[in-house]
């Protein structure tokens, strides 16, 4: 490493959930019916076979950048013999080995200035016919222009960017007490709010479903998943992925560590996937696995190559603003959201997370009013859209004692309720607003109303009880007020209870001032 600094770092975001695991149990038995057994013949060596029972191994090699490399070395060696076959890419990346005897292989490739490339060990039964794609990485300093590398965004689903040296290093996990934040605070709360819909986005969800909690579709356990299951599939992909190197393979794997408990050999799976197959799919899934985990920094350099090979992902920009958010900085996230936004006008996706953060944030967010505004203008029909345009207006006219602001802000939050008559925040809302003009009653009916839609929401007995006691209903005031202690201790015991399930990456940033302790 020469000189390089280290700063260590750790995070932790909510236990990951979803269904893919079950997914892949139906996959994987459909493509092991494809595959055959997997069991490896046993063979004497120097024995003649049949031209029929001889195998093929086939497949291509690759710069990160997808450009075909021409005149790589590429050696095929048995696991259990010393022997090894060895061949040159064609102009076009391509090699073939024929008439290859059962066993188990590993597929290496190397080129003059570049690193070496290794598949996962190939299962080879009698007549099989494997492919194998491996993607070597440049040692040149600046690969921008390796192998006449292309920077269109539809070059091999755009090119993996990164330095030789990998920026960061996912060096182990730790628990989440040792991060030194606490449960309660709103940055900490907004952000695992926020990791929890990024995560729904990867099976097709939408923040707004994470919002409304419809079910949890995609962060939910499948009622019959078991772990018995779940490591019967993880070794089918184990098998998989010896038979057939790909891409594919490792990001299910990764789906499966994660299921299990093992998020550290998780996002080691899915770096591996997205080297080998730079996709919108693979970028999107690593980058979720380093944001649940709280590792922001690299989360947001994933995002960011990420979105630059794959400029028309709207949610890719999501999930980059949303580490962004994570690592502190809210300007530039709400940017990347507004940026989302315009890619896709008709999803609630970036809305949504611009609403959570404009929540969240003291002052408004660059940008946030407008995108906002046309959220409620687009859905008028979506509670949450008007919510949160009332939410920018009511900062807006508050700041400013403008009343028009004001009385639009309360008309917003009114549709709001009228569309979902259980909209705790909305009233929640109303009730603050109507407080700050000393319409106290109002403003109890109000809250009594928030609690009844959203009983969770600590906030509304709080504020319930401070209305009380300006209209001299003291006892009453005095209960509220014992009701929402009890409601934030209840709620700061659920999260530090969900932190301690999980565990959290320790990150080695690489280039940067060392640091003595975890952030």
């Amino acid at each position: 490493m020469m000189n390089r600094g280290r700063r260590f770092l750790s995070a932790s975001k909510p236990l990951k959930k979803n269904t893919v695991a079950v997914r892949f149990v139906v996959r994987a038995a459909a493509v092991g019916g494809l595959l055959g057994i997997f069991a490896v013949g046993e063979w004497a060596q120097g024995s003649s076979l049949p031209q029929s029972e001889m195998s093929t191994v086939e497949g291509t090699v690759r710069s990160t950048a997808g450009d075909f490399l021409a005149g790589a070395s590429v050696r095929l060696e048995e696991k259990e013999r010393s022997n090894s076959l060895e061949t040159k890419t064609k102009a076009d990346g391509s090699f073939v080995f024929s008439g290859v005897r059962p066993g188990v292989y590993t597929v290496r490739a190397e080129k003059a200035g570049w690193r070496e490339g290794a598949s996962n060990p190939l299962v080879l039964n009698a007549g099989d016919k494997k492919r194998v794609d491996l993607v070597l990485e440049s040692l040149a300093a600046d690969r921008t222009g390796a192998a006449g590398a292309s920077t269109s965004s539809g070059s091999a689903a755009g090119a993996m960017e990164f330095d030789d040296k990998p920026i960061f290093t996912v060096a182990g996990v730790t628990d989440w007490n040792n991060t030194g934040m606490h449960g309660s605070d709103v940055r900490v709360q907004t952000s695992q709010a926020l990791a929890k819909e990024t995560l729904a986005l990867k099976n097709g969800g939408t923040g707004e479903d994470s919002v409304l909690g419809t079910k949890a579709a995609a962060t939910s356990l499948n009622s019959g998943e078991s772990e018995t299951r779940l490591r019967a599939a993880r070794e089918q992909a184990r098998k998989m992925l010896a038979n057939a190197d790909t891409a594919d393979g490792h990001r299910l794997l990764g789906e499966l560590n994660e299921r299990l408990g093992d998020p550290l050999e998780a996002v080691r799976e899915y770096e591996r996937a997205a080297r080998m197959e730079p996709s919108e799919q693979n970028y999107f899934e690593w980058g979720t696995e380093l944001l649940l985990h709280r590792a922001d920094e690299p989360a947001v350099e994933v995002f960011t190559r990420g979105a630059r090979a794959h400029p028309d992902s709207a949610r890719m920009l999501a999930g980059l603003g949303a580490a962004l958010y994570a690592a502190g900085n809210t300007e530039e996230a709400a940017r990347r959201l507004c940026e989302a936004a315009d890619l896709k006008p008709t999803d609630t996706t970036a809305y949504v997370f611009l609403g959570k953060m404009e929540k969240s944030a003291t002052a408004l967010l660059p940008c946030g009013e407008e995108k906002l505004a046309r959220f409620a203008q687009e859905q008028p029909g979506n509670a949450w859209a008007n919510y949160y345009y009332g939410l920018t207006l009511w900062k807006r006219g508050r700041g400013s004692k403008n009343s028009a602001g004001l009385q639009l802000a309360e008309s917003y939050f009114g549709k709001a309720v009228t569309i979902d008559p259980k909209f705790g925040e909305a009233y929640l809302q109303l009730g603050i607003l109507h407080s700050e003009r000393g319409g106290f009653e109002q403003a109890i009916r109000d809250y009594k109303k928030a609690i009844e839609g959203s009983p969770q929401i600590g906030e509304a007995h709080y504020r319930l009880g401070l209305a009380y006691r300006r209209i001299g209903e003291d006892a009453k005031a005095e209960q509220e007020f014992q009701m929402y202690d009890q409601a934030e201790k209840a709620e700061t015991a659920t999260m530090e209870r969900q932190r301690r399930e999980l565990r959290q990456f320790m990150i080695i940033l690489k280039d940067q001032p060392a640091a003595s302790s975890p952030r």
